[in-house]
Parts: structure tokens; sequence; C-alpha cells
């Protein structure tokens, strides 16, 4: 007989009462690994809403999430907001854990971001200087990886240029690995981040309309935050110029458009992403001023969506290139609370892989 997974029943920490029983497939295909345990506790053991339940090691991209599991970070990393405004900003719940980070391309926020997320747990943060590494001596990723293994690390947060770096990590080492950006393919912790972001808000995902306007070809945030948004039931919107759009776009369930004029209309969350000039190779925009000119997030534009809507940025953001000045620092803008939403998300993923990994 086929096997059609395990039922878990979870409970509601808000009103303390059964949710529905949730059904968990016995492996993911996509990219959320899912670890066999054979010692489980049985369900009347485990705590109330925790994750365990699913059995998360990795969290290498957005893609084969489903709702449910994505509501349970996003409702944990609420109770991590509340943790980061706090005077006492610590918990201890992985106290004595190990996290390093791993970045092969230069970053400031989102390793600051993690590193943040990862002490106020009480782990033990290393970053990994890649360019004096051996990496620059000839090493390759896989002895890299194999080499980190050794040291017994819990957690391992890889960012790199290629697609798929992360993925390949995760094969060779036996701690959870986050992925926090492979190239122009995913970015799964920022689409958290806006995600919460946007909750937050709205008070829901579900039947909103964003629009992600710029260089969506060779955004990795992007296409996280398309499959996010799609599996919770908004509406999305992509602008930019047809040089940015990737062919068949709309496969991915969103609407093209190559004017922001016509796209920007009945929007709730207007995102902007900023050129990614260093995965560009050839000319896909004729000058920055140009760009500017017909995609900027300006005043006038900007009253084409709806009066109480948001103004995102993954940042860092190239002022008067995809965005105005008065935008990015307007009421509508809510570029710096994503910033600390990052953290909080980062410890709800930090802390559900090791509850799932059995840590």
């Amino acid at each position: 007989m086929p096997h059609h997974g395990a039922a878990f029943t979870l409970i509601c920490a808000r009103c303390n009462l059964p949710l529905a029983p949730l059904i968990v497939p016995p492996y993911s295909p996509l990219l959320m690994t899912r670890e066999p345990s054979p010692s489980r506790p049985s369900e009347t053991d485990a705590p109330a809403f925790q994750l365990p339940e699913f059995g998360l090691k990795h969290l290498l991209g957005i893609e084969g999430l489903t709702p449910r599991e994505i509501d349970h970070l996003l409702d944990r990393a609420e109770t991590m907001v509340a943790i980061s405004r706090a005077v006492e900003k610590k918990r201890h719940t992985l106290s004595g854990r190990t996290l390093i980070n791993l970045f092969f391309e230069n970053s400031t926020r989102t390793q600051s971001s993690f590193e943040i997320a990862g002490k106020r747990l009480g782990m033990d943060v290393v970053n990994m200087a890649v360019a004096q590494s051996s990496v620059k001596k000839g090493e390759t990723l896989l002895d890299t990886a194999l080499t980190l293994n050794a040291m017994q690390p819990d957690l391992l947060v890889v960012r790199h240029s290629a697609a798929g770096a992360a993925a390949l990590l995760a094969q060779q080492v036996d701690c959870s690995v986050i992925n926090a950006g492979d190239g122009a393919h995913e970015h799964p912790t920022q689409a958290l981040l806006d995600a919460l972001t946007i909750r937050r808000q709205f008070g829901r995902i579900e039947g909103l309309t964003v629009a992600i306007c710029g260089d969506i070809a060779h955004s990795r945030v992007a296409r996280s935050n398309i499959h996010l948004l799609n599996a919770m039931g908004a509406r999305v919107r992509v602008i930019a110029p047809s040089t940015l759009l990737p062919s068949g776009i709309e496969h991915l369930g969103v609407e093209a458009f190559r004017s922001m004029e016509k796209g920007l209309p009945g929007c709730d969350v207007v995102m902007m992403l900023r050129l990614q000039v260093e995965r560009m190779e050839g000319a896909f925009v004729p000058s920055l001023r140009e760009y500017y000119r017909f995609y900027g997030l300006n005043a006038k534009r900007m009253k084409l969506a709806k009066k109480d809507a948001i103004v995102m940025h993954p940042a860092p953001m190239n002022r008067g290139v995809e965005i105005a000045s008065s935008i990015a620092d307007g009421v509508q803008s809510v570029i710096f609370e994503q910033v600390e939403m990052g953290v909080a998300v980062r410890m709800a993923v930090m802390e559900a892989l090791q509850e799932g990994a059995g840590a």
C-alpha cells in the first residue's frame, strides 16, 4: 500500500484549541528536507505549537513549503519580535550550539542579521572570512564543506553566487543548512521576513495585490517572494522592462506588466528591487537615469496604488535609481521594519530547524 504520510494534531498557541489535523507527506520532493525519526515521540507527548513534527532539517528555498509550514514559521517569528524588543533580548534555547556564517558573496545586512539572531538564541556564532580562506587558495566548495563538517557545527548559513550551492552543501554536511541566497535562485528568509512585514501591516496575506518591480530576471528575492505570495493566496504582479523580465514568467502564476502606470493601480504592496548589476552580462538598460525615468518609484507613481499601500525594498537601496528618497523615507515605507523582522524570522527558522533535526 502506498504511504500517505503521518497525521498530527497541532494546538493553537493563542486559544489553546486543537487545529485541523495536519497530514505530513513522507518526503518532500523539493527543497525542505524531512528526516526520518524512528524514535519520534507520540503527538500526545509533543509540546503545543512546536515544529519538530515537520522534521525540517534544511531551509533551502520557499518552493515546496506548504501554507501551513509558512504560517508556523511566521507565527513563531511573531514571538521573536517581542523578544527582540525586550530589554533582555536573549533566550537560551540553542545555548551551546554553533552557527557558522559562510558567505561567499559580500554582505553586511544579511550576515549581521543572522549573527544577531544566532546570538539572541544563545548560539556561538562564527563568521568565516571567505576572502581570506582556503577557498581563495583553490579549495573546492565540497572540500570546504567537509572541513567545516569535521568541526561539528549545528547550523551552517550559506550565501553563494552559484544557484544550488546551498543544496550541494546540505548533501555533504551533518548539520542544518540555511540558504542565505544562492545566485539568482532563492533567498527564503528574505521572503519570510517580507511576508511577516506584510501580515503585520494588513493582518493577512491572502487576497492582497503585490507588485514586485524592477530587476526580476536576476533577483532571487523576486523568485522566493513569488513562490511564497502565491502559496499564501496573494495576487502577484511583476513590473519591469522586457529586458529584465524572464521569458515565461507568467508560468509562475504572476501577471507581467512592462509599465509602472499599468501595473501599480490597485496594489496593496509595492515591492521595489535594485538593479543586480553584478549579475548582468551585457546592457539591460540604456542608463540609470533612463531606468529611473520609466521605472523609478516616485510620488506620482505611488499615488496609483491604494491609499493605504505600503512600500518595501530588500535593501541596499539605490536612491534615485529604483526609488526616490521621499518615498523610501515616507510614511508608507516599511523598509526598516523589514530589517527588524529579518532578525525575528531568522531566529524562528534556526530554532525550528534545530528542533526538526532533533538537536
